[in-house]
């Protein structure tokens, strides 16, 4: 189970790291966007719709990375209070009770969305727009496979958690 572990880490690791990549790029064209716009009076369609597929493909890849960091927002009320193996079972059904479920639906139908986009040939509908709809579309089915193996790596770390006995002064 450390070998499957150690290579999904590997791979969350890496899109965490592209979503960092994609950041950049989006920094780096916001400024070029703003510099062009009011020192040069020119606008850019392509550049300002590049902005919004550069965030909208680090936000849906960032959504694996950030479970496995377990960065997403939750009430930590209850939550804190818990023992670890009880954080830990709390984790895994939720996991596979929420975030799985809705993840492989969203997969499912994003697969045929995105290729009707390429089928047809889906470009942006403004002059000087970006050409290829479906590159930005095919972030979806990607990012959720991604997000699955992100799913996949935290029940599998939780229940190798779940195999380790917890001692006397960490149960609550």
């Amino acid at each position: 189970m450390q070998l499957i572990l150690n290579i999904l880490r590997r791979i969350i690791d890496g899109v965490g790291h592209l979503c960092s990549l994609l950041m950049l790029l989006m920094v780096l064209n916001v400024f070029y966007d703003v510099i062009m716009r009011y020192f040069f009076n020119d606008v850019s369609i392509g550049m300002q719709e590049l902005e919004w597929h550069l965030f909208g493909a680090m936000f849906m890849f960032g959504i694996g990375y950030t479970f496995k960091e377990d960065g997403h927002v939750r009430v930590d009320v209850f939550y804190d209070k818990m023992s670890k193996r009880s954080q830990a079972w709390v984790n895994i059904f939720g996991a596979i009770l929420f975030a799985l479920p809705i993840t492989l639906l969203i997969l499912y139908f994003s697969i045929d969305y995105t290729y009707q986009a390429y089928e047809m040939g889906e470009g942006s509908a403004d002059p000087g727009g970006l050409p290829h709809r479906w590159i930005i579309r095919s972030v979806i089915p990607i990012s959720s496979f991604f997000l699955t193996l992100s799913i996949a790596y935290i029940v599998l770390t939780e229940i190798q958690n779940l195999r380790i006995p917890e001692s006397k002064e960490t149960q609550q």
